[in-house]
């Protein structure tokens, strides 16, 4: 039975498929509600569906991105299935504006499966950035080290679990010291104007590497949802920057525009011009670091790397504790 309502054949194919996230994680597209061309169709109520023109759907979203008119953009819905340790699931639910529905520890058994850095992510603290890491790996004996630690302390808490729950214990209090590594999952559904803010600050190179790994996931499967959306994205949030007063001073010194061409290029600008302008020390490093080259990302999945919902309902069947008695 064919479908009366918009369907993106990209979305189609990964629909339902599950793309591993860390050494536990995963994130699966569960369904969709619209397409770009449903975007465009909000956006042009106003005209009248017959009105509405295929070729200009590209151009119009791209419009509606850099002016910010974003209403159109929430009548796009995005349902997914992920799982992810608690430590991350903190920094996501952050992000308000979702629906979401969590694994219940206090009606489930939760299962024994614990986030493990690998020793290229395991760094010393930046000097630079209070809430991030330096990008330099501590040594492989205090890698070690610190995994000898984290096991022995999920060895403990692993073992207080299973003893409460197996001696009929409510599972809502024998939860409480599993470590913030536990793994968890939950469906999240999110319009597309609050999952485009969510994914520009997750895969920033500023947000944690974890929920990186997350953002970079969702937005390829955004790719394959709403392509022309995507591209914009990455255009205008993504590879574009926001700039100041000062900065366009700073630019205006550099082209000269009249009556829409550029008239003149003056030259450069030297340091003393940029302090000049009123810009404080933080905000001229951020300025010369938006003019920096930069790659454009390329967020596109890797349909080998999918598994099926039944490989990762086994995978965690099989790290349930097994107890002699289920409360009734």
């Amino acid at each position: 039975m064919s479908s009366k309502r918009p369907v993106s054949p990209g979305a189609e194919e990964i629909l339902g498929s599950y793309f591993p996230v860390l050494d536990h994680g995963f994130v699966a597209l569960v369904d969709y509600m619209g397409t770009d061309e449903c975007i465009e169709r909000a956006a042009r109520v106003s005209y009248g569906y017959g009105t509405r023109k295929a070729s200009l759907t590209r151009g119009l979203l791209r419009y509606l991105r850099r002016h910010l008119h974003t209403t159109p953009s929430e009548m796009l819905e995005l349902k997914f299935h992920c799982c992810m340790p608690m430590f991350i699931a903190r920094q996501w639910i952050r992000h308000r504006a979702a629906s979401v529905n969590e694994y219940s520890g206090r009606y489930s058994l939760m299962p024994m499966l614990f986030y493990t850095p690998s020793a290229e992510q395991l760094q010393t603290q930046s000097r630079t950035n209070n809430q991030g890491r330096s990008g330099t790996p501590v040594s492989p004996e205090k890698y070690a080290e610190s995994v000898a630690r984290w096991n022995e302390i999920r060895r403990l808490s692993r073992g207080a679990y299973e003893q409460m729950t197996s001696e009929d214990m409510a599972r809502e209090l024998a939860r409480i010291d599993l470590p913030l590594s536990t793994y968890t999952q939950w469906y999240w559904k999110i319009d597309l104007h609050n999952f485009l803010h969510f994914l520009k600050l997750r895969v920033d190179r500023h947000a944690q590497w974890e929920i990186q790994e997350y953002g970079r996931v969702l937005a390829g499967m955004l790719k394959r949802v709403a392509p022309h959306s995507y591209e914009a994205w990455i255009d205008y949030d993504v590879c574009g920057a926001r700039v100041s007063r000062m900065e366009l001073d700073a630019m205006r010194r550099l082209v000269q525009v009249k009556d829409g061409a550029v008239v003149a290029q003056p030259g450069s600008l030297s340091a003393a011009d940029l302090e000049g302008l009123g810009l404080a020390k933080r905000e001229l490093v951020e300025f010369l670091q938006k003019l920096e080259p930069a790659s454009t990302p390329d967020f596109e999945l890797d349909l080998g790397q999918a598994k099926t919902a039944e490989w990762f309902a086994d995978e965690f069947q099989k790290a349930v504790p097994k107890v002699d008695k289920l409360p009734e």
